[in-house]
């Protein structure tokens, strides 16, 4: 009998698909969306890059008020908060999109 819990295995065949994280010092709201995503069970791997805003004024100014702001394959999928389900539901679309660009944003 195959394991149930065998569709949360990350394809190992396909590339990690790029989450970015916009976040800034002191954001709780960011931390609590990392917790969601630690959380997370996906079929596809992913890779997570943190980016402190209040390095760059451009992104201060795009993302300044919206924080934290979570990209998945270049797309804009969340702002504020985030919940696990609410993550894994969106990330397999958006990671179908990705693929389908070539694994370009």
């Amino acid at each position: 009998m195959p394991n149930p819990l065998s569709w949360f295995r990350p394809r190992t065949d396909a590339p990690p698909v790029p989450l970015v994280l916009y976040t800034k010092a002191g954001c709780g709201l960011c931390e609590e969306l990392k917790h969601e995503l630690a959380q997370t069970r996906t079929t596809r791997a992913w890779r997570l890059e943190e980016v402190d805003i209040e390095r760059d004024p451009q992104l201060v100014e795009r993302f300044g008020l919206s924080i934290p702001v979570l990209t998945v394959g270049g797309r804009v999928a969340f702002k504020g908060r985030m919940t696990r389900a609410e993550f894994e539901r969106k990330f397999a679309r958006l990671a179908a999109e990705w693929d389908e660009r070539g694994g370009r944003a």
